[in-house]
């Protein structure tokens, strides 16, 4: 089929990827302005963008999509439909008529459960045992679209936000493959969303990765989880942020939130609301990413030190 596909990080990518392989004709490709990155703060494309260059492939990065020439150069790609994932740009309802077919969306979720920005972490902060992919039909709404396909993944106890996008990315990509296949041999049939069962991701904020030692363990290791790679959990100790990469919850249920109950090879354990978490992997401002063992070597702590709550 003949594609515009829209879609800017490595999740969009892998979808791109697969489209390619499969032989589809991507007309068009769009994605987000190149952004500063790294320490020198050069402008750096993105993972779409630079998966497209290297297929030789045409490559539109609008700031909007309203312009009616940018609209008018979606229109001369006489596209069949076009592909979104995770773009980061709304489509204006002009856009979404543009392809013969409409558009799709590679949504990670199982709508219409965590409809919105963040799926992923969402689903890991809310103990959710399963996610998945939902091809979607996309409308003026938000995640509101017809449902095409869904493929669900079960959330592993130890996945990350980094390790389930990672699987998403994968199950979407093929997912994707799969919906147009469908979509040429005329079986793929629409199921509206239940719009009472609608949950919503709101966009992850960097404050959101402070540590509330009054919460559950449960939940407090869920968040580190969720929270890896971005915001990255944080506490502060004696006027010092610590970065949490890796922690366990444990049943233990003296002490009081945040009091350091012990620390040696094994970990730092820490009193929470209810039970302790057990930090694994952390990180000062400006070091590396270290074992308890080896963090605790240049930061020694003891049983009865407490973090800020």
């Amino acid at each position: 089929m003949r594609l515009i596909f829209a879609g800017t990080p490595e999740f969009a990518a892998a979808a791109l990827a697969a489209l390619i392989e499969a032989g589809h004709d991507v007309a068009l490709v769009l994605t987000q302005p190149d952004r500063p990155s790294g320490r020198g703060m050069r402008l750096t494309p993105s993972p779409v963008k630079q998966l497209a260059l290297q297929h030789g492939l045409s490559v539109l990065q609008p700031v909007a999509l309203k312009d009616v020439e940018v609209q008018a150069q979606l229109a001369a790609a006489n596209a069949d439909v076009m592909i979104v994932a995770a773009y980061g740009l709304l489509l204006p309802s002009a856009v979404l008529t543009i392809p013969r077919l409409g558009c799709l969306n590679v949504h990670a979720s199982l709508l219409p459960r965590w409809r919105g920005a963040a799926p992923i972490q969402r689903a890991i902060l809310a103990g959710d045992p399963e996610t998945g992919i939902t091809i979607m039909q996309m409308d003026r709404g938000l995640d509101t679209g017809g449902m095409l396909l869904r493929a669900a993944l079960p959330i592993a106890d130890h996945d990350t936000a980094q390790t389930l996008h990672d699987k998403l990315a994968i199950l979407g990509a093929s997912s994707i493959v799969s919906a147009l296949r469908q979509l040429e041999l005329g079986t793929l049939q629409v199921q509206p969303q239940d719009d009472s069962a609608a949950t919503y991701a709101a966009k992850l904020s960097k404050a959101e990765g402070s540590i509330d030692w009054r919460k559950s363990a449960t939940d407090l290791a869920r968040a580190v989880r969720a929270y890896n790679p971005f915001p990255v959990a944080q506490a502060r100790l004696q006027a010092e942020t610590w970065r949490i990469w890796q922690a366990q919850a444990a049943q233990r249920s003296e002490g009081v939130p945040g009091e350091i109950l012990q620390a040696n090879k094994g970990g730092i354990l820490v009193g929470c609301g209810e039970g302790a978490l057990l930090l694994k992997e952390l990180q000062k401002a400006g070091g590396k990413r270290l074992s308890a063992s080896s963090f605790l070597v240049g930061n020694p702590v003891k049983p009865g030190d407490r973090f800020e709550t």
